[in-house]
């Protein structure tokens, strides 16, 4: 049988200073769902790092359900659920509720629909105070971007005018018109960015 797995690079670099950030912001209890999961290895590396929630992944491609799937079977971890289909710009999302919102490098690698669409879900399916937590690079006012993210912006832009990095201002005045605000942003390897916001009410 073909192994469905995928391997991201990126992953097992950015991995643990993802988790590090987490441990200060996840609840103690209850379920992460993970928007655009990509390959399932931050779904596997997180169940394992953090047993004591639920982790739930989500993706809109059926490769990347696939590949979730494979590494679901590979490690049978007891927290670790199915993955759904989900498209980020969609208005309907097939989950009711959840305790914590994870979002690893979606926001660039998409339209701009798509991260409209994931605040508005953390909007309506986040109770008070549980927290959004996206990672991934961003122009920020004020701050030089590095020539690196330049050009992973023109790249990103030349395979689909659709997508690059966003301002950071623009994403979370987007999040406050659906009441998360923002907690903190943390400098991160590779001119990467964790971005907390929380739901306020």
């Amino acid at each position: 049988m073909t192994d469905a797995r995928r391997f991201a690079p990126a992953t097992a670099r950015n991995r643990e200073p993802i988790a590090a950030i987490l441990r200060d912001v996840l609840p103690p209890e209850g379920t992460v769902l993970e928007v655009a999961s990509g390959t399932g290895e931050h779904a596997i590396f997180l169940a394992q790092a953090f047993p004591h929630l639920v982790w739930l992944p989500s993706d809109p491609d059926p490769s990347a359900i696939a590949s979730i799937r494979a590494w679901a079977e590979a490690v049978r971890l007891p927290n670790l659920r199915p993955p759904l289909t989900i498209d980020a710009a969609a208005a309907d999302w097939p989950v009711d509720r959840a305790d914590a919102m994870l979002c690893v490098n979606m926001v660039h690698i998409s339209p701009w629909e798509a991260t409209v669409g994931l605040m508005r879900a953390a909007g309506r399916l986040l109770p008070a105070g549980a927290p959004l937590v996206l990672y991934g690079p961003y122009f920020q006012q004020g701050v030089e971007t590095a020539p690196s993210n330049l050009a992973f912006d023109a790249d990103l832009r030349r395979r689909d005018p659709r997508w690059g990095l966003r301002r950071l201002e623009d994403v979370v005045a987007l999040a406050g018109g659906e009441g998360l605000r923002l907690e903190a942003v943390h400098p991160m390897p590779a001119n990467n960015l964790t971005v907390v916001l929380r739901r306020e009410g």
